[in-house]
């Protein structure tokens, strides 16, 4: 099976990175640790302005953590490892020096939940369906918990975490503040991303990275609480319960 690819392209200021996988862009270690890389690159590279965060395809937008690596991790430090790929993406772009827009052109689960609230402006399809699962599974969101948190709040947050099953709808998130709008359409939401992306990669850089950092002000202690957080995880993930539910929804889902 593909481990999945991350390409970045850079087009009159504006840098889109793409990440793929082909279980539903679901996001094993080494591909977490590859999107954190090109994020950190494009961030300090001068002719990109703006960030377009996307995944392939036209269905999901991420399925989250990988189930198949889940199942291999056999040690705390490796599940230590595992989570802390989340950490290393949100903080990468919790600290890039420009602004990222997610597109979120499907369903969205976990970790990739993470992503669009991690993102400092996330446009999505109205079929773009949110998650978060990793209670059904024993685990816990707690690695992409302050991201989700910051962005559509502690009571939205805690729905979401606890009614672990169930789907909310894409209207569901804009009312909660995790997409600024949804559109019916690939077109019209690839069209409105393209449109922002160019105006920002006109504005003025500096004004663009105060106000980023305004936007994140409070959050320079998650360089530590997130891989905190990941060793929560990865413990949470060698329990008898995590490896028996995850068998189980890997079956029913053959």
């Amino acid at each position: 099976m593909s481990e999945g690819t991350v390409n970045t392209q850079i087009t009159a200021g504006i840098a889109t990175i793409t990440f793929f996988h082909p279980q539903s862009n679901s996001l094993p270690g080494k591909l977490l640790l590859q999107i954190a890389a090109e994020i950190e690159a494009a961030g300090k590279n001068e002719e990109a302005r703006v960030i377009v965060l996307k995944s392939e395809g036209e269905k999901a937008f991420c399925a989250g953590a990988s189930f198949d690596e889940l199942v291999s991790i056999s040690t705390l430090d490796e599940g230590k490892s595992f989570f802390s790929g989340f950490a290393a993406v949100i903080n990468a772009m919790r600290k890039a020096p420009k602004f990222i827009i997610a597109r979120v052109q499907g369903k969205t689960v976990g970790g990739g939940v993470g992503l669009a609230c991690a993102a400092d402006y996330t446009l999505a399809h109205e079929s773009a369906s949110v998650k978060l699962s990793e209670l059904a599974v024993g685990i816990g969101p707690f690695v992409v918990g302050p991201a989700v948190e910051r962005k559509i709040g502690t009571a939205a947050f805690s729905s979401l975490s606890i009614n672990a099953s169930e789907w909310q709808n894409a209207s569901w998130a804009k009312e909660k503040g995790m997409y600024v709008d949804t559109f019916s359409s690939l077109p019209e939401l690839d069209k409105t991303i393209s449109d922002l992306a160019s105006k920002l990669a006109g504005s003025n850089p500096e004004a663009m990275l105060s106000l980023k950092k305004v936007f994140w002000s409070n959050t320079d202690h998650w360089d530590k609480l997130l891989i905190e957080r990941a060793e929560i995880s990865g413990k949470l993930v060698l329990s008898d319960f995590t490896r028996n539910a995850i068998a189980k929804f890997k079956a029913g889902s053959r």
